[in-house]
């Protein structure tokens, strides 16, 4: 069942202003066990540290992100992050980032929504090729097969559950031509 969402792009003063919001969204999904860079316990100032970052970034330029709202309460259900600062052989490219839904919200259509966001605004940016990494075997690499990424491969004990056990990471591509 799909809920009524409400997509933004943020620029860094909105990320600013939602710190708690985001800080909460991430604490969340590391508890529910997330392999999304951080290791549990985790705690809200170590989010919050995470997403000034983020801000910083977006302000530099180096990156954009989105959110999904409920679009009747503001609850922030999720987020996704398009990484532009990269080299300069590479202005034709961009890499996906920190796809986060809610554990509440799951299975309801917020990741596909934020990515076609994504793909959206990348094809509008002239970027012709996206990049990322997940979970190998993983709701999110069943997301990603189903929008039509191809797999490059996955890499066996590539990175860490928050409980320290080891995951293989799959990396895929998608062309925006």
């Amino acid at each position: 069942m799909t809920m009524s969402v409400t997509l933004r792009q943020l620029d860094h003063t909105q990320v600013r202003a939602e710190l708690t919001d985001f800080a909460h969204l991430l604490t969340a999904c590391v508890e529910a066990g997330a392999s999304i860079g951080f290791m549990a316990p985790f705690s809200k100032d170590e989010a919050q540290a995470f997403w000034t970052g983020i801000a910083n970034k977006v302000e530099a330029g180096d990156r954009l992100i989105w959110v999904a709202q409920e679009e009747e309460t503001g609850q922030l259900l999720g987020t996704v992050q398009l990484i532009i600062g990269l080299p300069d052989n590479q202005p034709h490219r961009g890499d996906v980032a920190k796809l986060m839904v809610s554990p509440s919200a799951r299975r309801r259509g917020v990741a596909r929504q934020l990515m076609l966001a994504l793909e959206e605004a990348a094809r509008a940016r002239g970027l012709r090729t996206l990049v990322l990494d997940t979970v190998t075997g993983s709701p999110a690499d069943s997301l990603y097969r189903q929008l039509g990424w191809i797999e490059v491969g996955p890499v066996p004990d590539y990175a860490l559950f928050p409980d320290g056990t080891p995951c293989s990471t799959t990396f895929f591509y998608r062309a925006l031509v």
